[in-house]
């Protein structure tokens, strides 16, 4: 029964899976070639592990693990301060490269994508391990870094696959050597399931995927709930998910949040918890989107977490309206004497703009002024970059900035 094969067809869908390998420390090795080989640790600003490249790793370093201790266990590590712009780009450029390949690409977070590659063997001329390796060697060339790839009938399947060989791999599994694949891996390491399912799983006897792709579909509906049983589809080579190319428009709520070197100084906190809400109304803007709720929050150097939510009288994304309720939260927040470490900010209860109603003690000029002001300030934003504009409290440019600009930077078009 082991043998026998899920599927007696190979290929009625093509789905392929990138994931750049340790990614944010992958990159700060492109960008500067004398850090290639060494083990690179990313997160300085945090005092902990943000990512690590492989050579570290191999060092016994992982991810959360605080600087210190990183320190004592590989003393030569470069540490490094995250440089998300630096990331973006690199994220841009990647999923640039697929889409030369298939219209279809669904990035799934910055170093992970989803690409639909059904039907592109006779485009191009190539099979799908060849179309694999075509655009892994395209990364590689262009952007200097190295990516795990894997190819399979669905999502599910593809991410296995991708992670079969890690790093820099290419694993692709037909349909009839699906159950290979399946039989060597833990249930609780499918896309999806986490350990309270694996553990589930295990009273049910299931241990292996495979087990889990073998149960009839009445056991699977009899005792998981639906999400279960799409995974179950997708493990038989059926999809339940398909690639979706559309950028996320909807939301639920909007959140930004700051790390930075531990301080009790009221007004650096201030201006990190400032900056924090531009940019969360920033992206609400974009998305035509106002907050009836505002969450703000607090993180101290010992990683206790305070926060407040506050119910705002008219729903806006511009940071003037919201100064009166921003400034009654930090103060019911902050207290003298605490280190902190990192600031937060959640809109909630978002709605579309095109609903909000002023209330009676709205200034209708002074909110056209506003509006005006903020379309001018946006469309800068777009062409030039978010820190073009920023609020009059944001920190100032940071040794972080400066040290980035020093790199010779790789040749990147965009």
């Amino acid at each position: 029964m082991k043998n026998l094969p899920l599927l007696v067809h190979d290929w009625d869908n093509a789905i392929l899976h990138i994931d750049a390998d340790a990614f944010f420390a992958t990159c700060e090795q492109a960008t500067n070639p004398s850090l290639k080989g060494k083990p690179v640790v990313v997160g300085r600003e945090r005092g902990i592990v943000t990512a690590a490249s492989y050579e570290a790793k191999s060092r016994g370093i992982r991810r959360g693990m605080r600087l210190s201790e990183v320190k004592k266990l590989c003393p030569d590590a470069v540490l490094i301060t995250s440089d998300y712009e630096k990331y973006s780009l690199f994220s841009f450029r990647l999923m640039e490269i697929l889409r030369r390949f298939s219209p279809l690409v669904e990035p799934y977070s910055i170093d992970e994508a989803f690409v639909d590659l059904t039907g592109l063997r006779r485009p191009f001329h190539a099979s799908y391990h060849e179309l694999g390796l075509k655009i892994k060697s395209t990364i590689t060339n262009e952007l200097g870094i190295s990516v795990s790839v894997g190819i399979s009938l669905t999502k599910t399947l593809a991410k296995v696959a991708s992670r079969h060989q890690k790093p820099d791999g290419l694993t692709v599994i037909p349909g009839r050597e699906i159950h290979h694949y399946l039989s060597r891996l833990p249930v609780g390491e499918v896309w999806g399931i986490g350990p309270n399912t694996a553990a589930w799983c295990a009273k049910l006897g299931i241990y292996t995927a495979l087990d889990l792709a073998r149960k009839p579909a009445d056991f699977i509906q009899r005792y998981f709930s639906k999400p279960f049983y799409e995974i179950w589809q997708e493990l038989n080579g059926t999809i339940v998910y398909p690639v979706k190319p559309e950028p996320k428009t909807t939301y639920l709520s909007i959140s930004k949040a700051r790390t930075f070197p531990a301080t009790c100084d009221r007004l650096t906190v201030l201006a990190h918890l400032s900056t924090n809400l531009e940019d969360a109304c920033f992206k609400a803007r974009r998305y035509q989107l106002a907050p009836q709720r505002l969450i703000l929050f607090l993180r101290t150097q010992e990683f206790k977490e305070c926060a407040v939510e506050l119910k705002l009288t008219t729903p806006s994304a511009y940071p003037p309206l919201l100064t009166p309720f921003f400034e009654q939260g930090f103060n019911q927040l902050f207290q003298n004497g605490v280190w902190y470490r990192q600031t937060g900010v959640i809109l909630t209860h978002l709605v579309p703009v095109n609903r909000v109603q002023p209330s009676l003690f709205d200034d209708p000029i002074r909110l056209e002024k506003i509006a005006r002001l903020y379309q001018a300030v946006d469309r800068l934003k777009v062409r030039e970059g978010v820190t073009v504009l920023t609020d009059g409290l944001a920190p100032g440019t940071t040794a972080s900035s400066q040290d980035r600009l020093s790199i010779p930077v790789l040749k990147i078009r965009v």
